[in-house]
């Protein structure tokens, strides 16, 4: 049985951050741009611009800064900011973990099979 911790930033009623948006940047970082980075996800270029929009709203500077394609190409880059706030959840995500380790042995031994 495998249990996971996931963790969430809550912004008022927005999800601010999470593994599924840490996963995201880490892919428009690989790519280039946030189209390349839906499709690597497995995901529509919509619900991965909306989750940039989301982002780029709840944190005092945009994480993911984009240009619009045209004759220069356009693409999509984090910024100094989401890569900070990309490694410091990195690093909460293994704090939590760690931590919670003792509590998950005691709900496998209480969940089913």
């Amino acid at each position: 049985m495998e249990l996971n911790l996931k963790l969430r930033l809550l912004h008022d009623d927005d999800v601010a951050f999470g593994p599924g948006k840490a996963d995201l940047l880490e892919a428009i970082a690989a790519a280039g741009s946030i189209s390349a980075a839906a499709r690597n996800m497995g995901m529509s270029y919509r619900r991965a611009w909306l989750l940039v929009d989301v982002m780029n709203r709840c944190f005092r500077e945009p994480l993911v800064h984009s240009a619009a394609g045209g004759s220069h190409g356009g693409g999509a880059q984090l910024t100094d900011t989401g890569a900070a706030v990309l490694a410091q959840f990195r690093l909460m995500e293994a704090a939590a973990l760690q931590a919670a380790q003792p509590h998950m042995a005691a709900f496998a031994a209480m969940l089913n099979e």
